[in-house]
């Protein structure tokens, strides 16, 4: 699964004024993260606000993203979710035969055992045709995969090829790293611990900054991968500041208005999420215009 090493970016959604998706500023968002590095695009995630996308709505999403994608990249598709039938059902309505992976969050709301975590993604696992990618994210789920139930799912089951980890903990990180199945990928889902754990013997990351600045992130990367501390650190540093702040208040507000400031998409959001505050733009535009 050579496919899921490197930089993926966890797309946003554009939306007109109207709340209506823009189906223009995401095909130039695609393209602009192909043309400058960007490894696979991954769909549908939090980033994307899919909590607030209809059905019709992830099919025309995907139908755009495909178009301009043309199979230049791998992608990867969010389908997840707390009521495991409903996640199986979708799995199965889905055509998933452009996609190198499905992206599965960790159950959230209903708070599961960690055993109800394992049966949750054994199910999936055995409904789903293509690779898997567990998604642990604790601080959205307000449940954290423990790194032996991932490990467990990883040795099980063929198809669950890599987890997303975002617990933000890097000793999470070196537990997975250290007694993971060789073939299984651990991708850091913390843009600001993408590098370390890269380094450390991650595979890489699904960020949400790297689809503003692809060039210089999916660069970053691959000096981790090649072992390149020295040059990787020098990217590293560069981003601190815009990483901090595009979290600063929620996701996915703060890329967009990274993004608005490059002049690739409006920063309009659906509710209950709200535009980043003027403070914040203001910031954003200070560090775009020294970056």
């Amino acid at each position: 699964m050579k496919a899921l090493i490197g930089t993926g970016v966890a797309l946003v959604t554009p939306f007109k004024e109207d709340l209506s998706v823009d189906h223009n500023a995401l095909t130039n968002i695609v393209n602009y993260n192909i043309d400058n590095g960007t490894n696979y695009l991954v769909i549908s995630g939090t980033t994307g606000e899919s909590v607030t996308i209809s059905k019709q709505e992830k099919k025309e999403i995907v139908a755009t993203i495909s178009k301009a994608n043309d199979g230049r990249v791998p992608l990867v598709l969010g389908i997840g979710g707390n009521n495991t039938a409903q996640v199986i059902e979708e799995i199965k309505s889905t055509d998933l035969s452009e996609f190198t992976a499905i992206l599965s969050v960790s159950p959230y709301y209903s708070k599961p055992t960690q055993e109800g975590v394992y049966q949750h993604f054994k199910a999936i696992s055995k409904a789903c045709p293509i690779s898997i990618i567990l998604y642990n994210v604790p601080g959205r789920t307000a449940s954290n995969v423990l790194p032996e139930t991932t490990l467990r799912l990883a040795n099980d089951f063929e198809n669950i090829v890599a987890v997303k980890e975002a617990g933000n903990k890097v000793a999470q990180y070196l537990q997975l790293l250290k007694n993971k199945p060789t073939d299984f990928h651990v991708i850091s889902g913390d843009d600001d611990l993408a590098l370390g754990i890269t380094l450390a013997g991650g595979s890489g990351v699904i960020s949400v900054l790297g689809q503003a600045f692809p060039k210089e992130f999916s660069k970053m990367i691959q000096l981790g991968l090649d072992n390149n501390a020295n040059e990787a650190y020098k990217l590293h540093l560069k981003f601190m500041e815009v990483t901090s702040l595009i979290f600063e208040e929620n996701n996915p507000a703060g890329i967009k208005a990274v993004l608005q400031a490059l002049n690739l998409c409006n920063d309009y959001v659906r509710l209950p999420l709200v535009p980043a505050t003027q403070g914040l733009k203001a910031k954003i535009k200070n560090y775009i215009t020294q970056f």
